[in-house]
This record gives structure tokens, sequence and C-alpha cells, in this order.
């Protein structure tokens, strides 16, 4: 795709066109791939985006190879090591290197790229074995073959019994430990929820007679051991005892909570803003939510409260949540959405929650092994505390459930409140209040500027306020105090006014800085910049440059005590231009 993308490029598309082929590709193998159907607005979707960033990348990138050429003559070749810093660096890829320089004669040195590559490799390799990932993940290849898979029972309980098969302490086998010590413990069965599919693992005590194991967390290793690790408070434990496994109940509830509510925004999401969403990451915990979407732009308040309105919906109709194991196929004719590209077994897990629609269907059916409410009404309340961008097309959503977003709501309304309360005023008239009070700090700011302006020209001025005549052209220069800059140009303007033909001057000194205006009427533009003027005047005190027209023209500088230089330099200048 990305040689194609190159090839539309170099024929002169001026916008991304791959995308614009997927209805024709659909057309051709939708009926051999269903799934292309079922995911064309996604696949047009990322396939946009894709080529959008590959054009950055490809205009980079050949800009760095014609740098990187300049003198090779034809039948030279590229040093690999360049290559693959184009690559490496830049996102340049190899092939496309090769293309780019066969067309000019030139080839590239294969065989030093490769080794570029290997030696990345190499350090890679040393920096993770170096983190004992290597020695850490052969422990648990050989535990998963001498003990096989957890059986995970924590979908319908929270307690259960369990024999323990391993302990780990300080990264190796142990066959018992006391008290103090920090361990990860297997069982042959276990109601642990271990961390994955974006939810956290589960936390709670693994008790026997004299013992007492505090779990705060558990893993996954591999995919298939729920290992739980947390402290021998009290007692000893070894391999082969008998132990009670008790999940914390209310922190699980929570998870639950939050972990039902994404499935249900993820289909709110799907309707408010279009097909093409799609989950991206996720990550559900006892306290908050948070769910990354493919979506292009921010959402806007709107959306956002309909989506809030769509989950709580289906939380007050309080539908029982169900769960079915059914085939791949089967799960997604029933409705469930699978990711695009995701590889499944045999058997899934399809979550069915909310109210029934006019197709028969649930308002969400998701393909998904983490654990769920028995009812929406178990959520409890939904809300919205945030949306922001994580990357180019995936925005994020951070959310509240239950007694989370309770609290929320609570501590709003107390802000809410006090802001009444110093506005003087009713909480359901704060937002009036403060945008009358808004638009009278507005006015009266607009009243202060006009009286600081009045009261500077009213008093008595410094570097020539009278009108002067300098050859032929009269010269207006004021030197004001506590004006602000954004009210020169109207006094420029009035200055101009005032002469009818000639060059007018204002400096303003507020807080130790200057803002400098300079006017050219229009009959003298010919032979007189205001830029270029402004500029001189900018240069007197302490600034550089300035911007405007031939007519009018404004600048500033750091040294307000060199205002009537500022004037001064201004009159030189035009002395000298009108000589």
């Amino acid at each position: 795709m990305r040689r194609a993308m190159r090839h539309a490029h170099l024929l002169g598309a001026a916008e991304p066109l791959m995308h614009r082929l997927v209805p024709a590709l659909v057309g051709q193998m939708g009926a051999a791939y269903p799934e292309l159907a079922r995911a064309q607005p996604l696949i047009e979707e990322t396939l946009k985006l894709e080529e959008t960033r590959f054009r950055q990348t490809l205009d980079k990138g050949l800009k760095l190879l014609d740098e990187a050429t300049i003198g090779m003559g034809e039948g030279a070749v590229l040093p690999g090591d360049v290559a693959f810093r184009l690559y490496d660096t830049f996102g340049f890829p190899y092939d496309l290197t090769e293309d780019a320089l066969r067309a000019q004669g030139l080839g590239v040195d294969r065989a030093g790229f490769d080794a570029a590559m290997a030696e990345q490799k190499k350090r890679a390799r040393a920096a993770w074995t170096g983190s004992g990932a290597a020695a850490d993940e052969t422990l648990w290849f050989d535990l998963a073959d001498r003990l096989g898979a957890t059986d995970f029972i924590g979908y319908a309980t929270n307690d259960a019994e369990g024999v323990v098969v391993a302990i780990l302490k300080d990264g190796a086998e142990v066959q018992a430990a006391v008290a103090g010590d920090e361990v990860t413990i297997l069982t042959n069965q276990t109601p642990f929820y271990a961390e994955s599919g974006g939810q956290v693992g589960d936390s709670g005590l693994i008790t026997a007679e004299n013992l007492r194991l505090a779990v705060r967390d558990t893993a996954k290793p591999l995919g298939r051991l729920h290992a739980m690790i947390g402290q021998v408070q009290q007692g000893r434990v070894a391999v082969g005892d008998a132990v009670k496994l008790g999940v914390d109940a209310e922190r699980r509830l929570a998870i639950r909570a939050n972990h039902s509510a994404t499935h249900l925004m993820h289909a709110a999401l799907r309707d408010v803003l279009g097909g093409h969403v799609s989950q991206k990451g996720s990550m559900v915990a006892a306290d908050r939510l948070r769910f990354d979407f493919s979506h292009q732009k921010p959402m806007s308040a709107a959306e956002i409260a309909a989506v809030e309105r769509q989950v709580n919906a289906e939380i007050r109709a309080n539908q029982p949540v169900s769960t079915r194991l059914m085939t791949p196929d089967a799960a997604v004719e029933a409705g469930a959405l699978a990711l695009f590209g995701e590889k499944y077994g045999e058997e899934v897990r399809v979550l069915a929650m909310g109210r029934t629609g006019e197709d028969g269907r649930a308002y969400s059916v998701e393909l998904c092994g983490g654990t769920h409410v028995s009812a929406t009404g178990d959520i409890g309340l939904f809300r919205i505390v945030g949306e922001s961008a994580v990357s180019a097309g995936v925005r994020r959503i951070e959310a509240l459930t239950g007694a989370g977003a309770l609290k929320h709501l609570v501590a709003q309304e107390e802000a809410l409140k006090s802001a009444a309360l110093a506005l003087k005023t009713r909480p359901d008239e704060v937002a009036a209040r403060a945008q009358a009070l808004s638009e009278q700090v507005r006015k009266l700011e607009r009243e202060l500027s006009d009286a600081k302006t009045a009261l500077a020209l009213a008093g008595p001025a410094s570097g020539g306020a009278a009108v002067e005549t300098i050859g032929a052209v009269q010269f207006l220069g004021q030197l004001l105090d506590g004006v602000e800059a954004k009210a020169l140009r109207g006094l420029v303007d009035e200055g101009k006014a005032k002469l009818g033909s000639g060059v007018v001057t204002v400096v303003a000194v507020n807080e130790g800085r200057a803002s400098v205006a300079v006017g050219v009427t229009d009959d003298l533009t010919g032979k007189i910049s205001a830029v270029e003027l402004v500029r001189l005047a900018a240069a007197a005190l302490g600034g550089q440059g300035g911007g405007g027209r031939a007519d009018m023209a404004q600048a500033g500088g750091p040294d307000g005590a060199a205002g009537a230089a500022a004037v001064a330099a201004v009159r030189e200048a035009v002395q000298a231009a009108m000589g």
C-alpha cells in the first residue's frame, strides 16, 4: 500500500485516495471475507489516516534522501547505515529507499542495512535480558508446562477453596513462606481475576488455619496462569496447603460496574458518533474507567451529553446481563463486536447487556472475558469527567460510575453553591450572573482605557506634542504615559485626520515598557514608509522589527525611558527623507 501511496504522490495526487478504493474491495472480496464489510468504516478511516501520515513521512524522507545522495553519480551505492537511519529514525521504509534511488540509477547497500538492523536487535535483546525478563519468562514457561493453566472460577463466585501449587519469592520457586515474606502464589483454581483485557487484577485474602496472606494484585503470566501477588501477614504457607481464597467483594463490584459501563459507552459512542468508532484500548479499575476509541476530532459538549444520556438510560432500565459461550462466527452473526484482525479461539465468551432493539439484539453485544455486573442497574450512575486526544485519530474518555460518579456530582454541586454564594445569587442563576459580570468588567476596562488615554492627552506631553513642519511635511510626535498599546492605532488615525497630510508618531509607556505606532498619510506613502520609521523607533526602545503597512505600523521595546529618543529617531528620519 505504501508503494501505491508513493506512486500516487509522484503522479500528483494532492489528497489521500487509497480509502476511496475500499468500496470496490468490499464489492470484490466481501463475500469471501465478510469482516471487510463489517469493518468497512474503520478500514476507510484507518487507510485515510495512514496515507495522511505517510505523506508526511514521504516528504521528510525524500528530502533527507536527496541530501544524503548529493554528489553521488550513477551506479553509486547508498551506505546501509544511512538507509537504516532513514528507516529507524524517520520511519522511511527500506523498499521505498530502493525504489526512490533506482529511478536515479543508484543502489543501496542491503548488507550494511541488515547489519545495522541486526546490531539494533542485539542491543534490544541485551537490554531485555538485563532487565530480568528472559529469566522470568523461562520460569513461567516451566511452571505452565508442569502445572497447566489455572482454573479460573471467578465469574460465578468471589470465594473458593484451592490448593497451593507453587510459591515464588525473589524471582525463584520456594517450598514455603512465612510472615513478612513478599510472595507470588499459584493455586490449582482461583476466583481472583488476573489483569487482562484492560481490567485490573483482583485483590483480597488467602487464608487457612494460622495463615493470613493479603493479595494486592493478580497477574496473568503467559495468558494461562493466575499469579496472586501479596504478603504473608500471619503464619506460614507451603506448597500443597489447602487454602481459602476470598476476593475483595466491594472492590470487585466497583470494577465490574466500570467494566460493564465501558461496554454500554462503546455502544453509545457508535450510535452518537457513527459506526467507525472502534475500541483502541481501555483501563478498568475500581475507582475509574478509561476508554480509547477511533475518532478524528474532539467530541462536542452535546455529543458527550448524548452518550451520558444513553448509558444512564440503559442503567435505569436495569436489564439482566447475559453471557454465552459461542464460536466466533456465531458470535459475530449474533451481532457481537469483534476487533478487526484479532485472533480468537474455537470458543468465545459473548456478553450482552441493555434493552433489546427492534432487530432483536441487545443494546451492547461484545466478546469479553472480563467480570461484569448481573444487571445494568448495578452500575448505579455514569458520568463522563474527561475527553481528550491520545494520538492522531484516537480519542480518550475518562468516566466514573456508582459511588464515584455520585461523589463527583456532589463536589460539583458544592462548587456551584460556593460560586453562587460569592456572586450573591441562586445556583441556577450563576451562569447568567457570571456572564453579566464578565460584560460589566469588559465595559469598565474599556472605560478605564479611554479615561487613561484622555488623561494622557490632556496632560503635559513631551517629545514634541505640537505639530511641526519638517521641510514640506507636517510632523506630530507624542509621548504618553499609562496608555495601552491597543489604543495607539486610534490615536494615530486621529492625528492623521488632524494633519490632513503628514506623519504621526505616538509612543506610550506602560509599566516600564514602551509601544510605538507610526502613521503616514496616503499622499506621502510613496516617499515615506511607516514600517521603516517604526523600526527605527523600536530600535531606540531596545526592541527590533515591527510590522504593518506603509500607512500604519506598530512595534514595541523594553526601554520605556527611551520614549523621547524614539520620537526623535522618527523625526530625524522624516527630515532626512524630505530634506
